[in-house]
């Protein structure tokens, strides 16, 4: 009992942690950018990838910083988290979460200037996540629960609606990126900049629903131990 209270508390520690780091890096390179560039600068316009563009965003070694560091205190988050499923989809959903956090670091190791690593970051960050939220949700379904209360079951359903939306929607052709190429392909806008650029608003949106979810997860085992 006293080794599952040490990785619980260990996975709470490394998750918030991670969230924090993440949070704190976005944050500063949002209103940063927004305060220093001429441009008109929202989630709803500007990507998250334009954010850690080095040499156009003045803070983007810190975006930067704060998506590697946290995105490697999640993986640990995940791996402490792993041990306490108590079947295959729900060891599987905190194996892709894993994977979904590295190549979230990897994002902020490999930004836009290093376009292709950058962009096969980002494809697989939200396959990842995808599967992730699949399996959580599969496991939800068949009626498995962990020793943690379970009710996240909206926030990862939201997370698996956006990161699949990131993946799919240029699939149907609706003219959402030049060409509909994948949206990961279409990360920085040349020339004239709308007030809504699609692949920017559901960027931040999947990204933000994943988060919100893992928060969510890190909660339940903080309540754990406070029980």
């Amino acid at each position: 009992m006293e080794k599952q209270l040490r990785f619980v508390r260990l996975a709470v520690i490394f998750g918030g942690l991670g969230i924090l780091g993440i949070s704190i890096g976005v944050l500063v390179a949002l209103v940063g950018a927004s305060s220093v560039l001429a441009e008109h600068i929202t989630p709803f316009n500007f990507t998250l990838s334009e954010l850690g563009n080095y040499g156009h965003s003045p803070f983007a070694v810190v975006l930067n910083g704060g998506l590697f560091f946290g995105g490697l205190s999640l993986v640990l988050f995940c791996l402490y988290s792993m041990p306490f499923s108590k079947s295959i989809s729900g060891a599987l959903c905190y194996l892709a979460m894993a994977l979904a956090c590295f190549t979230l670091a990897g994002i902020g190791l490999f930004p836009i200037n290093v376009y292709h690593l950058h962009t096969a970051m980002l494809k697989w960050f939200f396959m990842f996540g995808s599967m992730s939220a699949l399996c959580y949700l599969i496991n939800l379904a068949l009626g498995y629960q962990s020793i943690f209360r379970t009710w996240s079951w909206l926030p990862a359903g939201f997370a698996l609606l956006g990161q699949a939306s990131f993946l799919v929607l240029p699939l149907f052709k609706m003219g959402l990126t030049e060409g509909n190429r994948p949206f990961y392909q279409e990360m920085v806008l040349e020339g004239s900049r709308p007030e809504f650029w699609w692949p920017a608003c559901i960027e931040w949106f999947s990204f933000a629903v994943f988060l919100v979810w893992i928060i969510s997860l890190i909660i339940d085992k903080f309540l754990y131990l406070k029980r």
